[in-house]
């Protein structure tokens, strides 16, 4: 009987043993974490979990015992210490797992800055609990203004705690969103207490405080480091396979390694429809290329083309992100943006639209997908008009 092996018990690699077993593999199915919890999704661990509205139970993909039921062979606490492609092994501690077939999905760890190994994280539940435990003891200070500081800022301070952030470029989320829709998410904070530091470099961090680079010091209770993740390849590294940004993997997911696959944050894949790479670090990638992994390890003829797609929720303000634009693209506002209800649009030199973001504006992410997946030149006046209806706004 075949066996095949998932190193990685979050998101993506509980929806691939489910998508195994969904599409036929009767085989033995070996799904290992490191954590002693079950499978459970992160987002809540910005948002509502970390904010006390969510159980953390509304975040666990499956109840434990499902595992069984299914012929699952979930091994918690457990540490993959190196993989053996020649050999077709799993090493664990003291031990030897055989794999038919093998998928990656160690997803990624927090960036770190020099000393800050013990300051505030966000990755595990453990870190969302100890950053929930500081909420009200005194200022918080954030370093980074990205999804996941701004997330923790937001819930942090409808906790009624002092917050400060701290980022780099001249708005936060400037890397993802352009500095002028950064301006938005930044007189957000700002309206709702946040003192928010921007342009700014840090010299030094301590657990009670923070010095910049121009020597101002700034008090804190408990420092937050949120600059960003980086995917954890030391395994694949370590086992020869190809790794830049990740492991890199055809559409299929496959890695340089036909019987190894990878999904979620770690894989760097061939898209279909952008015709080069892409990684992306966000949940609705965990939760949507295992199926395609699955399909691709039992032999079938799949690729993963999915757009795409987060999501944010920040005081107020719901946000919805799909597709991906160039740099530099332009950028048309449809709606109220001072009243903070509008979709913004990324368009490229020919008027494509690359990307679309609906910010407390609902039900429009399909239109959005089928005009981004058209190729479709748009009439940007048209575009820019709540009147004319999405399906309308193309040139053919």
């Amino acid at each position: 009987m075949s066996a095949f092996v998932i190193v990685g018990a979050g998101l993506a690699g509980a929806k691939a043993a489910e998508a195994l077993r969904e599409q036929g593999y009767d085989g033995d199915l070996v799904l290992i974490g490191d954590e002693q919890l079950p499978p459970y999704e992160r987002p809540p661990l910005s948002k509502g979990y970390l904010a006390g509205s969510d159980a953390f139970d509304d975040a666990v993909v499956h109840p434990e015992d499902w595992y069984a039921e299914h012929g699952i062979d979930l091994r918690l606490g457990t540490r993959v210490t190196a993989l053996r492609p020649s050999d077709h092994v799993v090493e664990l501690d003291g031990t030897d797992l055989r794999y038919d077939r093998l998928l990656l999905a160690t997803g990624s760890t927090p960036r770190h800055l020099p000393g800050d190994d013990e300051l505030l994280h966000l990755r595990r539940r453990g870190d969302s609990d100890a950053i929930r435990e500081r909420f009200g003891q005194g200022r918080m200070v954030i370093v980074g203004g990205g999804w996941i500081g701004l997330e923790v800022a937001a819930a942090a301070r409808q906790a009624g705690t002092d917050v400060t952030v701290l980022e780099a470029a001249d708005q936060p989320l400037s890397a993802q969103l352009g500095p002028e829709l950064g301006q938005d998410f930044a007189a957000l904070h700002r309206d709702h207490g946040v003192e928010l530091h921007t342009g700014v470099s840090v010299d030094e961090v301590r657990a009670d405080g923070v010095r910049l680079a121009d020597g101002t010091v700034i008090d804190a209770a408990s420092v937050l480091i949120a600059i960003g993740a980086r995917p954890d390849t030391a395994l694949a590294a370590a086992a020869g396979l190809a790794v830049d940004n990740g492991v890199l993997v055809d559409a299929s997911l496959r890695t340089s390694d036909p019987d190894i696959y990878a999904a979620g944050d770690i894989a760097n894949a061939e898209h279909p429809f952008y015709g080069r790479r892409i990684r992306v670090e966000h949940w609705a990638n965990a939760l949507n290329q295992p199926a395609t992994a699955a399909a691709s390890m039992l032999g079938q003829d799949a690729s993963y083309d999915e757009l795409p797609y987060f999501y944010t929720d920040q005081y107020d303000l719901g946000m919805e992100y799909i597709g991906l634009p160039d740099a530099g693209a332009e950028v048309v506002i449809r709606g109220d943006r001072a009243g903070r209800e509008f979709i913004a649009f990324w368009l490229d030199g020919d008027r494509h639209i690359q990307a679309g973001m609906n910010v407390n504006v609902w039900d429009v992410v399909d239109p959005i997908k089928a005009l981004i997946r058209s190729r479709k030149p748009v009439d940007a006046k048209r575009l820019a008009d709540p009147d004319v209806p999405l399906d309308k706004v193309t040139d053919q």
